[in-house]
C-alpha cells in the first residue's frame, strides 16, 4: 500500500464547538483517503470531542492521550504519521479551501525547502474576517544571514500551527519536543527548520486563524498569571535555543538576531512584573531602539531621548503601564509629528488586504 502524499494532524483539548469545522475543512481539501492521512490528538479532553470526531471514523484515526500540553500531542501523533509531508491543525482554526494543493506544490518546486507557511485570515470569535494578513509576496526565508534572520522572525507569524507544514524528514532531525511546552510546541520545530533548509511562504490566506477567550495569544491580556505564563515559555525556548541551533551550523550573530526580539520582551516583562531597575529599563528601551529602527530624524531622536529620561524617572512597572497606554491610544501617530525613523524590518513584507471571501471559502 502506498504512502499519502501528506498527513495532517490535528490538535485539541476541550475545542467540541470548533473541531468540526476544523475537520471539515480539512475534507473539503479534496484528498482522496489514500492520498491523505488524518490524525486527531486529543490531550485529554473532558468535553464532547471524541464523541464528534467519531462520527469522521474510519477516515480520522482518533488519539486521546492524558493532558500533557501540545508538545505532548505533537510527540505522540508524529510518529503516527506516514506521509513525506505533515501539517498542522489547531482544532479551533479551520482552511480555506485549496491550501493543501497550494502548500505540496510549494514543496515540489522547492525540493530543498524545509517547511512551507502562508498568509492567514483572523477571525474573530464566529464572525467573518474583513481582511487578511500575508507577505508583500511568496518569499523564501532562513537563517543564513542576520539580516533573514531578522526577516524570519517576522515571517514567523506565518507558520504557526494551522499555517505550518514540515517535511517528515526534517521533524526527525528535531526530534522530541520538549514536554514544557504545554503551548507553543510550533515554535521549535518552526525555527528549527528555519535552520534545516528554510521555508517558503506564500502570499495567500490560506487558514483562519480564530481568535477568542481561551486564546493566550488573541488579546492584549492583562492578565498577569496568564503573562508569566506566556512569557515563562518564551524563557523556556531562549534557554534551548541557542544550542539547538548552534547544533545545526547557526552562526552566533545569526542566533542573536532572530532571538533578540523574543529576549527583550521577556526583560520588558519582567522589568514591568518581577524586578528590575530604572537603569535597566532605560538600557532595555535603548536595545529596542537600535533592534527596530535606523536613520532616524533628528526629531525622532529627541523623542527617544525624552522617553529615556522617563524611564530613569518612572519605576519600571509605571514606566510599562505608560507605555502600554501610549499604544492602545495608537498616540505613535502624533510621535509621527515631531520625527520619524525607518524600521530594519522592511514595513511592507507584512502586509493586511481586503479579505475575499468567496475567492478562498469559508
Amino acid at each position: 500500500m502506498r504512502k499519502p502524499e501528506a498527513s495532517v494532524i490535528v490538535d485539541t483539548y476541550n475545542q467540541e464547538q470548533y473541531v468540526e469545522q476544523a475537520l471539515a475543512s480539512v475534507f473539503e481539501q479534496g484528498f482522496s483517503p489514500s492520498e491523505l492521512e488524518i490524525v486527531v490528538v486529543d490531550d485529554g479532553s473532558t468535553d464532547g470531542t471524541a464523541s464528534l470526531v467519531a462520527k469522521f471514523a474510519p477516515r480520522v484515526r482518533y488519539i486521546h492521550k492524558k493532558n500533557g500540553g501540545q508538545a505532548s500531542a505533537f510527540n505522540a501523533a508524529i510518529p503516527e504519521t506516514h506521509a513525506p509531508i505533515i501539517a498542522f491543525l489547531d482544532a479551533d482554526d479551520w482552511w480555506a479551501k485549496g491550501k493543501l494543493h497550494a502548500v505540496l506544490n510549494a514543496f515540489n518546486q522547492s525540493h530543498e525547502i524545509a517547511a512551507v507557511g502562508h498568509g492567514f485570515f483572523e477571525v474573530k470569535g464566529d464572525s467573518l474576517p474583513d481582511d487578511y494578513v500575508a507577505p508583500e509576496k511568496t518569499c523564501r526565508i532562513d537563517l543564513s544571514t542576520t539580516e533573514r534572520a531578522i526577516q524570519a522572525f517576522a515571517a514567523r507569524r506565518f507558520m504557526g500551527t494551522s499555517k505550518l507544514a514540515v517535511r517528515r524528514t526534517i521533524l526527525e532531525k528535531i526530534g522530541h519536543i520538549p514536554e514544557e511546552l504545554v503551548f507553543c510546541a510550533d515554535t521549535p520545530i518552526l525555527t528549527l527548520a528555519l535552520a534545516l533548509g528554510g521555508a517558503v511562504i506564500l502570499d495567500q490566506p490560506l487558514c483562519y486563524y480564530r481568535l477568542h477567550a481561551e486564546n493566550l495569544f488573541a488579546f492584549d491580556s492583562v492578565d498577569v498569571a496568564k503573562l508569566r505564563k506566556k512569557y515563562g515559555i518564551y524563557a523556556f525556548l531562549l534557554d534551548i535555543f541557542p544550542a539547538r541551533l548552534a547544533e545545526f551550523g547557526v552562526r552566533e550573530d545569526i542566533i542573536s538576531a532572530v532571538l533578540g526580539p523574543d529576549q527583550l520582551e521577556v526583560e520588558r516583562f519582567r522589568l514591568q512584573y518581577e524586578h528590575g531597575s530604572r537603569w535597566k529599563t532605560f538600557q532595555t528601551e535603548r536595545r529596542a531602539f537600535r533592534m527596530a529602527y535606523k536613520n532616524p530624524s533628528a526629531g525622532y531622536k529627541l523623542f527617544k531621548w525624552l522617553v529615556g529620561a522617563v524611564t530613569l524617572l518612572l519605576p519600571p512597572g509605571r514606566f510599562y503601564e505608560l507605555r502600554r497606554w501610549y499604544g492602545r491610544r495608537n498616540l505613535g501617530r502624533v510621535r509621527k509629528v515631531i520625527g520619524d525613523a525607518e524600521t530594519i524590518e522592511s514595513q511592507t513584507f507584512i502586509q493586511h488586504r481586503k479579505a475575499e471571501i468567496s475567492k478562498y471559502g469559508s
